[in-house]
Parts: C-alpha cells; structure tokens; sequence
C-alpha cells in the first residue's frame, strides 16, 4: 500500500495533463484560430479564457463532491464529459459556439484538478506531500508540452476541428487509466462535516487572492508567448510554440524541484514568495526587451515563463494543509475558483492592454501584479 500512492499519484498526475493540454494548447495554436474563424484580438483573449471560465463555475462543487464520493468516481465522469464537449468543440463551425464547447469543457474537466490533489493529500504524509503536488502539478506543464507540439502539427496536416477531435481523444484515454488505477483511502476523520469551512478561513482568502495577483506573470507568458512572438518579432507559429514547449519543460522540472525543497523548509508559503518576486523581474525584464535581440528576448521569456509555472504547487499545498485532510477537496476547489477568476479575467485584459496600449504595457503590468502578490503574501509566512 505504501508503494502503491505513488501509482495513485501517477494516475492523477496523467489525467490532469488532460485539461492543461487544451488549456495551454489552445494558446499555441491562436493564430490559426483567429485566422480560421475571423477573429480579434479580443476575441483570442475570451477564447484563451474559456476553459478557465467553465473551470472556475465547478472547482469547488467539484472539490466538494470528490470530498463525498471519493477521486475515482470524479475525475472518470469529469473526463467523460470534458471528452464529449471537445467532440462537440471539433464540429463548431463559429467563435460563439466553440467558446460554448469549451466553457463545457472546462466545467466538466475540471474534475481532475481538486480531485487529484485531494488524493494526494490522503496518501502522502507532510514530509513528502510538496514533492508529490509538484508532481501532480506538473501535468499542466506536461499537458501543455504536448499540446504546444502536438497541436500545430495536427492543425498544419489537418485542421483545427481535428486539434479538438485529438483533445477529446486524449481525454478519454486518460479516464480509463484513472478508472483502472485510482483507489479511495480512507481517513479517520469524518469528511461528511463542515465541508465548505475553507470559506471562512481568512487565511485562505488571503492565500487565494495573492495566488490570482501572481497568475498574472504566469498568464503574460502562458497565453500569449505565441501570439507575442508570431505578431510583434514575425515567428512562424511552428518556431513560436517551440518557446512555449521549452517553458512547459522547464516548468515541469521547477515544479517538482520547487516542492522537494518545501518539504526540507518545512513551509511552503516562503519559496513561494521567493519565487513570485523573481518572476515579477523576469517578466519585467521581457516588457524592456519586447524589441530587442531576439537571441536575449526569448531566453528572458523562457526564464520568466519557468517561473510562472514553478509555484502552483506550494499554493496547493499550503491551501491543503491549511485546511485539512478532511476539507482538502474543498480548500483546493475554492483556490482553483479563485485561480479561475483570475484566468478569465487576466486574458481579457491583457489583450485589451495590447490592442490599447502596448504588448510592454501589458507585460509591465503583469509583472506589477505579481509583485504585489508576492507582498500579499508575507503575513502568511509561517504556512
């Protein structure tokens, strides 16, 4: 049973990359979609946001319900469905009907997420449980890794129906394995009790709301380093989303490095305000080079896009374990609400500061953002 957390913990790091491959991927392949169905650079922006914003309706009912009927039976219904609104994704012939398909699909999806973590939460102990959520968060830089290579290739050899055909494909895949391998641990607490307290813990509002400031260096890079790179420096799509591949390899690494060595500190909360105070400069860095050399630019892109993906398991962890085993589905639902707030808005915004503005406009005001989080977060220094 003790080697067998570790096959839990690979399942639902596998079924994750699952959602982080349409949420990544589709920012990959943004050019081809704003050519294929017309679009502005607003709309990109409502489109790079909808999966989020279907996400941030059900994270914490998802959280809530893992809670009650365990991982297994959560994240193989939320891939199921998330699959079928892919499907649907695939044959919308218009911008309103796939931002529809892909609300559904992140609604839906989002199953895995606070599902996940939960289990991670129940079969790891303290000392081991920030190494095993970097692990589990790097599915998204995993998932997105995939996405930024697979997905321009299947759209330059087919199209992008066939990009969302391969999505859903891949969903379904990934909802076997978790049904196969994923078993309940039972815990002595009663879990059927004060589900939704997380909401009245100010720490984790606290914890919530700097965790979406710092989103927003990490979005800057994530959502628009592609259509940064192809509209402003005149990449090919292809060569742009080979930045984006390298950031989600970097990012991954980060991530479990970043939590192995929140287990030796023994707090979380610390290296995470490190680490947002360094991506607010790197991000910072590339405003300043937007029209440089690229052969420094996209190095500094690279650097700042790690970064942005390094601390998402030290918001997980500490949130988790503020709250409890018992509670943990709920406090990493309600975190990835927050979190999903900030995913719509962030994209809508920065697009909106690049068509008004300025791409270094937007990147400076990215960075800014995180800045402030990392000074949100020093009251809760000893998490």
């Amino acid at each position: 049973m003790q080697n067998y957390r570790w096959l839990i913990l690979a399942a639902g790091t596998l079924a994750s990359t699952s959602l982080a491959a349409v949420q990544i991927g589709i920012g990959a392949i943004a050019p081809e979609l704003r050519a294929h169905y017309g679009l502005s650079i607003g709309q990109i922006g409502v489109l790079l946001g909808a999966t989020t914003a279907g996400m941030t309706v059900t994270l914490l009912a998802w959280g809530i319900v893992s809670d009650r009927i365990g991982e297994r039976l959560a994240i193989v219904g939320g891939l199921v469905g998330s699959a079928v609104s892919l499907g649907i994704a695939a044959r919308a012939d218009g911008f309103t009907a796939l931002v529809v398909a892909l609300v559904l699909t992140g609604a839906l999806g989002a199953s895995v997420n606070s599902a996940s973590g939960r289990a991670v939460m129940h079969w790891f102990a303290p000392d081991e449980r920030g190494l095993a959520l970097g692990i589990r968060q790097a599915a998204i830089p995993l998932g997105g890794f995939a996405g930024a290579l697979a997905l321009p290739a299947i759209v330059s050899r087919w199209s992008v129906h066939a990009a969302f055909a391969a999505l859903a494909v891949n969903s379904i895949v990934w909802a076997v394995l978790a049904g196969l391998v994923l078993r309940e641990r039972h815990v002595d607490e009663d879990i059927a009790q004060e589900l939704v307290s997380p909401l009245r813990d100010l720490r984790m509002w606290v914890l919530c709301s700097a965790s979406g400031l710092v989103l927003a260096g990490q979005l800057a890079i994530m959502a628009f380093v592609v259509l940064f790179l192809h509209d402003a420096r005149g990449l090919s799509t292809a060569h742009a989303a080979l930045v984006l591949a390298a950031v989600q390899v970097g990012g991954a690494i980060a991530r479990v490095v970043v939590g192995r060595l929140s287990d030796r500190e023994g707090r979380r909360v610390p290296l995470f305000i490190r680490l947002s105070g360094a991506l607010a400069v790197a991000v910072a860095a590339a405003a300043l080079l937007v029209h440089g050399p690229l052969l420094v630019l996209v190095p500094v892109l690279v650097v700042a896009g790690v970064l942005g993906m390094s601390w998402n398991g030290l918001s997980f962890a500490a949130a988790a374990e503020a709250a409890g085993a018992r509670r943990s589905g709920a406090a990493i639902g309600f975190q990835q609400t927050v979190l999903g707030i900030g995913g719509i808005a962030i994209p809508i915004a920065f697009a909106a500061l690049v068509a008004g503005q300025s791409w270094r406009a937007a990147f400076l005001a990215s960075a800014a953002c995180s800045f402030a989080g990392a000074v949100l977060l020093r009251p809760l220094a000893e998490l």
